[in-house]
């Protein structure tokens, strides 16, 4: 697979690498930029699920003040962490956020192109290489069904919509406004949105292999919770951000989970790559070891 990435080779520095998966690999290109390969791991019954963050040096995740809630403010939009988020995305046949994510970024769309344009053309290749669908399938959840009906996304033609919902809020996206995007709402749950259900039905109905989470912190924690998650990407910016009474809460990684000494979460480290003051990290979850 011979693709040419605009970027030049060798952005980021490897520092560390413990690669064991045998899937399928980036091309040449991409790992010349990259400094290494990224295998995806073997298929199972479920998708492999991977998250992406860039979180603060003090873990925090949002300023959460008004224009700036969104994580480019946290990365101060770093080049190399907006190419790596088009990467992921290029492999995602669908992309899961909350509607919080939504509500934080009307204007953006859930594309590697749209992340990071001088790549565009690259990210196409890859994608129909793999055999993915031109645009990755947008995923929210959202518990009340009760979304930003004139975001971005749902006025782009390309755009296929699923909403994760509740038995209440599928009465409000029923009752939404006309949409130029298709959408379909997913009954979940009761009160919560079921994460196990979610992810075999996209599997099984939307066909979907690869499924990159964006957030925010509580669908993080939703997924640890479930037991799905499988990679961690995490950009590790050089900002503090702190956070006091003063103002609004500002989030950490993981947000609406508490778990017990003993039953936490582990992953392990497989990569460090390092530009500037920043580092790119990559883990994995035991259950995926």
């Amino acid at each position: 697979m011979s693709i040419t990435p605009a970027v030049r080779p060798g952005w980021f520095e490897l520092l560390l690498e413990d690669e064991t998966d045998d899937g399928a690999g980036l091309p040449a290109g991409f790992a010349a930029v990259y400094g290494g390969d990224w295998r995806l791991p073997p298929g199972g019954e479920q998708p492999y699920l991977y998250v992406n963050f860039c979180t603060a040096r003090d873990g925090r995740v949002s300023f959460a003040d008004p224009g700036h809630l969104s994580g480019a403010d946290v990365s101060g939009f770093d080049e190399r962490d907006r190419w790596l988020m088009g990467l992921l995305r290029a492999r995602a046949d669908c992309v899961l956020m909350g509607d919080g994510t939504l509500h934080s970024e009307p204007d953006h769309l859930w594309t590697a192109e749209f992340i990071f344009p001088p790549e565009a053309a690259a990210f196409a290749a890859l994608r129909a290489a793999e055999r993915r669908r031109p645009v990755p399938l947008q995923v929210f959840v959202s518990l009340t069904g009760q979304l930003r009906w004139d975001a971005a996304v749902f006025g782009e033609a390309k755009s296929e919509v699923v909403i994760a919902t509740t038995t209440v809020g599928v009465r409000n996206v029923a009752e939404r406004p006309a949409t130029t995007a298709q959408v379909e709402a997913l009954v979940l749950g009761e009160q919560e949105v079921n994460f196990g259900r979610l992810a075999r039905t996209l599997a099984e109905r939307y066909g979907v292999a690869t499924l990159l989470c964006e957030g925010g912190p509580r669908v993080y924690g939703s997924v640890l919770r479930s037991g799905l998650a499988c990679d961690e990407f995490l950009t590790l910016s050089p900002l503090v951000l702190g956070d006091s009474d003063e103002g609004p809460y500002r989030p950490s990684l993981v947000e609406g989970a508490r778990f017990r000494p003993g039953a936490a979460p582990q992953s392990r480290l497989l990569s460090i790559r390092r530009a500037g003051d920043y580092l790119y990290l990559r883990s994995r979850y035991a259950a995926r070891s």
